[in-house]
């Protein structure tokens, strides 16, 4: 009999495989006001290879694909792959690789990303410690982490402990009400130590 976690993450398959064809419609704005946000407060270099980890249609890839050397996309939805894969080929771009994995088992070695996003990803998650840890896993030490989570879901305060009991050092941006993700920047170092500010808007 199939657990309740894959329980859990066959009906969200479901739900974005039947969303794919107006997920871009839907969310677009939405996730182009976050994602320009982030980008206010990280840096990317063009060496870097980045992990979008949940990444549905690819929104994060027009924003970035010219500033890092290679972007993996990630998700378990089929639906969202294929859109993300029809608009690389409609654009030309040759640095993104897209695999159909979960989050939660990601198919790669430890310590391989500069950068890792994972946005408007966790509140579906089963067990949210085992998918930090296993994003954590695969960031190189000294690297950049950046989650979100739906301000719906989770309060700023139960967001920065998962956060915390996952050994990730972060700060929570400040946003705008049009935001409707908590924001967080992470790092990842040999020897955590947490931070309480929050960085100015």
């Amino acid at each position: 009999m199939p657990s309740t976690a894959w329980c859990k993450k066959r009906v969200i398959i479901r739900h974005y495989d039947k969303l794919a064809s107006t997920y871009d419609t839907l969310y677009r704005d939405e996730q182009g006001l976050k994602i320009e946000h982030i980008l206010r407060h990280v840096s990317i270099h063009d060496s870097d290879l980045a992990l979008d980890a949940g990444c549905g249609t690819g929104f994060l890839f027009k924003y970035i694909h010219n500033h890092v050397c290679h972007i993996v996309g990630v998700d378990l939805s089929k639906g969202l792959l294929k859109v993300a894969l029809s608009h690389i080929k409609q654009s030309g771009i040759k640095t993104i690789s897209l695999i159909r994995a979960d989050v939660d088992f990601l198919p790669f070695k430890e310590q391989v990303f500069d950068k890792v996003f994972a946005l408007t990803l966790l509140q579906d998650s089963s067990k949210l410690d085992e998918t930090l840890r296993e994003i954590l896993r695969t960031a190189k030490d000294e690297s950049t982490i950046v989650v979100t989570g739906l301000k719906k879901v989770y309060s700023e305060a139960s967001f920065k402990q998962s956060l915390t009991k996952a050994s990730l050092e972060s700060k929570i941006l400040l946003t705008s009400e049009q935001v409707k993700d908590i924001i967080a920047v992470c790092w990842k170092h040999k020897n955590t130590s947490m931070m309480q500010e929050d960085y100015p808007d």
